[in-house]
C-alpha cells in the first residue's frame, strides 16, 4: 500500500487519461480492447498485453482513489 501512497495523484491522472484514451481517433484503444474482451475475441497475446498496458494506469488511479476515500 505504500506504493499507492507514494504515487502523486496529478501525474497519475494525466497518464491514465493519456494511455486510456490514446489513440483518440477513431476510438480509444482501451475501449476497443474492452469491447473485444466482452465479445470473447481478445485472444492474441499482443492484444492482451496491449489491454494490460493501456488499463494499468487506470487501475492504479482507481486503486489510489479508493484508498484515499477509505482513509478519509
Amino acid at each position: 500500500m505504500a506504493f499507492l501512497e507514494s504515487l502523486p495523484l496529478g501525474p497519475l491522472v494525466l497518464v491514465a487519461l493519456a494511455l486510456g484514451l490514446a489513440p483518440f481517433f477513431p476510438e480509444p484503444h482501451l475501449w476497443e480492447k474492452l469491447k473485444l474482451l466482452a465479445a470473447g475475441s481478445l485472444t492474441r497475446p499482443i492484444d492482451i498485453f496491449d489491454l494490460l498496458m493501456h488499463a494499468a494506469p487506470v487501475v492504479l488511479l482507481l486503486a489510489k482513489l479508493i484508498r484515499m476515500a477509505l482513509k478519509a
